[in-house]
């Protein structure tokens, strides 16, 4: 599914988000890249955005993994060699234990298959002291906010996808994924219970997007 929408995955994230995806990830990447980052990984890195913006703020490696070579494709065309490129699953990531000082996962983890051994590897590959910084849609608190945030995902998404060229049933996919996603709350705790600390988490434009962080 997502190989098949990787051509038009960009601009519809800034399409469907009116904008607010980029500042999203810049707020990810500012967390990301506090303190003395030598090397990162981006899960689920899709077309790259995170990598290339870690890549573009002065960490010397950075290192892109998904399961979808279609999506990294669109990264290498954008990066020019500036982020490793890697074929794999988030859910076994083949990276030695501490490779890491840094892990970001942008719009990728509510599509995981088993969320806990995925985050319990992304806490792996981290160096003592290192941190994760994890960008998720979420659902707003506020009731009336979600309603008509949903009723948006359900029923223009898909209709804007189809006329920007991209497919419909990837983007009824999207609201359900969102809806089926732990809240901030409980995916805190998720975090705690596979052995991270400190975690914190910000919510976004209201609760659509939230921004979570954990240090090992």
């Amino acid at each position: 599914m997502f190989d098949g929408i990787a051509h038009r995955y960009d601009l519809l994230n800034r399409v469907l988000s009116f904008g607010q995806d980029v500042s999203w990830r810049r707020r990810a990447i500012r967390l990301a890249s506090a303190g003395d980052v030598r090397a990162a990984l981006d899960v689920g890195a899709g077309t790259g955005d995170l990598a290339l913006a870690l890549a573009g703020g002065g960490v010397p490696e950075v290192v892109a993994v998904d399961l979808a070579a279609g999506m990294l494709a669109r990264a290498r065309n954008r990066g020019r060699g500036r982020v490793a490129l890697v074929v794999g699953s988030a859910e076994a990531l083949p990276f030695p234990d501490a490779s890491f000082d840094a892990v970001v996962a942008g719009f990728a983890v509510r599509n995981f298959g088993d969320l806990d051994r995925a985050l319990a590897d992304m806490r792996r590959v981290l160096r003592p002291g290192g941190r994760v910084v994890i960008l998720e849609l979420s659902l707003p608190p506020m009731p009336l906010v979600r309603a008509l945030h949903l009723l948006y995902l359900y029923r223009i998404g898909p209709v804007v996808a189809r006329l920007a060229g991209s497919t419909a049933e990837a983007y009824r996919y999207l609201p359900g994924s969102i809806e089926r996603f732990p809240d901030p709350d409980r995916f805190a705790g998720m975090l705690r219970d596979v052995g991270f600390a400190r975690v914190r988490y910000e919510r976004l434009t209201l609760g659509v997007a939230t921004v979570h962080v954990a240090e090992t």
